[in-house]
């Protein structure tokens, strides 16, 4: 009787011999990330003061429209925090010739869509259109950024959406340690205050207050338009041309007070009774983007405990198990950055998770990383970088970067290779000198009963209630 014999093995009886013998047994390593190279643009200023950058990108037929303006949240007065974000979120609610159904509908007709937001020190309006629609998107840009009607519905609508964004911030215990470490750092300057906005200042705010602040802030002085994708660059030039040429008024070029944050050891505790968790904030003000040592700070930080094979995630994630997503970061605003280590930590091993932070920082403060550790590192920071700018948005938004810091192109092209020029006694110096443990605010929202005596040996212990 003659029995079957599968598909599958058969190919396997077949073809085993010659996959033994043709190939190796484990893959190729990879090369190291290629530089980012940025195609040659397009540049150009209206009479009316903003500047215009045309970048062709990408082989996808879309394009990315990026109005940016040198405003946010760092230019609310201390009564205002979240004016900003109620009204940014009313842009798109409404010109005097379209209502949000028709801006809403348009954005669809061509292929894509339109948004904006308000961040500390930037307020964009943006669309991703199709390639043919690029024109028509640059004037839909122009009217939702130039001709805000603030509708009185619209407005109620954003602004309890605002509310209860800010209810249910104040309900996480980890924007709480976030809001209390801003606090340690900034004070009263609106880059602490809009961590943890008040619902109560945001339910005060009305109609005119929200147009006041946008004639305050917005204009063509302070605008920046970035074009990425593929288009036709003569006809996306004529439109922006006849869509922003005639923009008058508004305020001129200024920037918002600058903070001063407070390095030094302070131990702050926020009492959250019976909590499971301590949530915890380590970190001090450091150097921002238009340092020397930037790119090397960003390589140490990701060393030390900002990617997932770092120090501090190894040892209070994987080897103690403190933890289950710690991390750390440079955080980067105009003329200021601060690095922090957060994590939500166990309870009672809340005190030696901090200590295990901190005697990470002191090492690699003392001794360098090995070659092969530092290599691993930068390979992953070079890919992470490329990999975010292969989109016409991640360009758009990181060219909106370079020119709020007064950065040249040159530090986008040239990122890969300083972060590949960075040596381990380079990381050594940066941590000394920039990321100094003694110099740590440690901010704790936790249990006092239990978390207390656990962080006296990091200093005196200051003891905030929850709002």
């Amino acid at each position: 009787m003659m029995r079957s014999v599968s598909f599958l093995a058969l190919l396997a009886l077949v073809a085993g011999p010659a996959l033994a013998q043709g190939f190796p047994s484990t893959p190729p390593e990879p090369g190291p990330p290629r530089a980012f190279e940025l195609p040659e643009g397009r540049a150009f200023a209206l009479d009316n003061g903003i500047q215009v950058t045309l970048v062709p990108y990408g082989a996808l037929p879309k394009a990315t429209v990026y109005a940016v303006v040198r405003a946010g949240n760092g230019d609310e007065a201390a009564d205002q925090t979240a004016l900003a974000d109620v009204t940014v979120g009313l842009l798109t609610e409404g010109t005097t010739s379209r209502t949000a159904e028709q801006i809403a509908g348009e954005a669809a007709d061509l292929g894509g869509s339109i948004g904006a937001g308000a961040g500390l020190d930037q307020t964009f309006v943006t669309s991703r259109v199709l390639s043919e629609f690029t024109p028509q998107a640059v004037a839909l840009v122009a009217d939702v950024l130039r001709n805000p009607a603030f509708p009185a519905a619209a407005f109620e609508r954003v602004q309890r959406d605002q509310i209860r964004g800010a209810a249910v911030a104040r309900s996480q215990p980890g924007t709480l340690a976030q809001a209390a470490f801003a606090r340690a750092l900034y004070g009263d300057h609106p880059y602490s205050a809009v961590v943890l906005p008040d619902p109560a200042e945001i339910e005060a705010f009305t109609v005119a207050d929200a147009r006041a602040f946008y004639d305050a802030t917005v204009g063509p002085q302070r605008t920046r338009l970035y074009v990425v994708g593929r288009f036709d660059a003569d006809a996306v030039e004529r439109a922006v041309r006849a869509a922003f040429g005639d923009w008058s008024g508004g305020p001129a070029p200024a920037d918002p007070p600058a903070p001063s944050p407070q390095a030094g050891r302070r131990v702050i505790l926020v009492d959250q009774p019976g909590a499971a968790q301590s949530n915890v904030y380590v970190g001090l003000p450091t150097i921002d983007p238009t340092a020397d040592d930037f790119v090397a700070l960003q390589v140490t930080n990701a060393l030390l405990g900002g990617s997932f094979g770092s120090r501090i995630t190894r040892n209070i994630r994987e080897d103690k198990g403190y933890t289950y997503s710690p991390g750390s970061s440079v955080s980067a605003r105009f003329r200021d950055a601060f690095w922090a280590e957060s994590a939500a930590i166990v309870t009672p091993a809340t005190g030696p998770a901090i200590s295990e932070i901190l005697h990470e920082v002191d090492s690699l403060a003392t001794t360098p990383p090995t070659r092969s550790e530092l290599e691993g590192i930068q390979n992953y920071l070079a890919g992470t970088f490329v990999l975010q700018n292969s989109s016409a948005g991640g360009i758009a938004s990181y060219l909106a970067f370079l020119d709020l810091h007064g950065l040249d192109r040159d530090y986008l092209e040239s990122y890969v290779e300083r972060v590949y020029a960075v040596t381990p006694e380079d990381v050594r110096r940066v941590t000394e000198a920039y990321i100094r443990g003694g110099d740590a605010a440690i901010v704790v929202v936790g249990d006092r009963s239990v978390v207390e005596e656990q962080l006296a040996p990091f200093g005196e212990v200051t003891i905030e209630t929850l709002e």
